[in-house]
C-alpha cells in the first residue's frame, strides 16, 4: 500500500507539472463548456441548456481524460523507454498500472467538480439529482474508457502520432454521441454510428443520474454496452500490450 501511494503521488506530480497535459486533458472540457454555454439558448428540449450541455461535457471529459490521456501517456512512456525501465525495477506491474488508473480517476473527479462549479456559478446549472449515482457513473466511465485507452495504446506504434490518432477518435465520437449538443437532427447513418459508440451510452447513464435522479443501474443496456467496450479494450491490451519500445 505504501508503494502504491508513493507511486500515485508521483503520477499526480508528473501530470500537473506538464502544462500540455493540464491544458489538453483538464482545462479543455471547461473551455468547451464555457463556449457552448454561451452559445445555446435557455432550454434544449424543455431542459435547461446549461444542464444538458454539462451532462454531455461530463461524457466528453471521461473519454478525453481516461481514453485519450491514458493512451497518450502510455505510448509516449513506452517509446521513450520509461516503461521498459519501470519493468526492470522492483515496482510490480499491477501497482504501476493501478496508480496510473487511480491518478486518471482523480483527475477526472476534480474535472467533474470544476465543471459543476463552473456551471453553477456561470450558468446556474443544477447539481446532480442523484449524487451517489453520479459518483458511481464517474468511476464507471473512467474504468470503461481506461480499458479502451490501454487497448488503444497497445495498437498505436508512434509517440509522434498518438495525439493525432486520439483526437481523430475522441472528437468525432463526442460530436456523434451528443457531448456538444442534441443529435436528433443528424442524418440517419450518423445516428446509426452513434448507437454503437460507448460514449453514447455513458452520456445516457450520466443523463439519468444527473438530470433525472435515476439509479446508476436504471439502464442495464447502457451499462452492458459500456462494460463490453471496456472489456474489449482490456482484451486487446492483454494480447498486444508491451513494455518495450516498438520504434527501436
Amino acid at each position: 500500500m505504501t508503494v502504491l501511494l508513493h507511486q500515485l503521488k508521483f503520477e499526480q506530480r508528473v501530470f500537473w507539472r506538464s502544462r500540455e497535459a493540464a491544458v489538453f486533458i483538464f482545462i479543455f472540457p471547461l473551455l468547451l463548456y464555457a463556449l457552448l454555454g454561451s452559445i445555446y439558448g435557455d432550454e434544449i428540449d424543455g431542459v435547461p441548456a446549461a444542464d444538458v450541455l454539462l451532462a454531455g461535457l461530463f461524457g466528453y471529459g471521461a473519454a478525453n481524460t481516461a481514453f485519450g490521456g491514458l493512451a497518450i501517456t502510455l505510448v509516449i512512456r513506452r517509446e521513450a523507454g520509461i516503461l521498459k525501465r519501470l519493468r526492470s525495477t522492483p515496482l510490480p506491474p499491477w501497482t504501476y498500472l493501478a496508480t496510473v488508473l487511480l491518478s486518471t480517476l482523480m483527475v477526472f473527479a476534480l474535472q467533474a467538480v470544476a465543471l459543476l462549479v463552473l456551471g453553477s456559478l456561470a450558468f446556474d446549472a443544477s447539481m446532480p439529482a442523484n449524487p451517489l449515482g453520479f459518483a458511481g457513473a464517474i468511476v464507471l466511465g473512467v474504468a470503461a474508457f481506461a480499458g479502451l485507452g490501454v487497448g488503444a495504446a497497445s495498437l498505436i506504434r508512434s509517440a509522434e502520432g498518438v495525439s493525432a490518432v486520439v483526437n481523430v477518435i475522441v472528437l468525432p465520437m463526442a460530436f456523434l454521441s451528443g457531448s456538444f449538443g442534441p443529435t436528433r437532427e443528424f442524418p440517419v447513418f450518423l445516428q446509426a454510428i452513434a448507437d454503437v459508440l460507448p460514449l453514447t451510452y455513458f452520456i445516457d447513464i450520466v443523463y439519468g443520474v444527473y438530470l433525472d435522479g435515476e439509479s446508476l443501474f436504471a439502464d442495464p443496456k447502457a451499462l452492458g454496452v459500456l462494460a463490453a467496450w471496456g472489456i474489449a479494450g482490456l482484451a486487446v491490451a492483454l494480447k498486444r500490450f508491451t513494455w518495450m519500445p516498438r520504434e527501436r
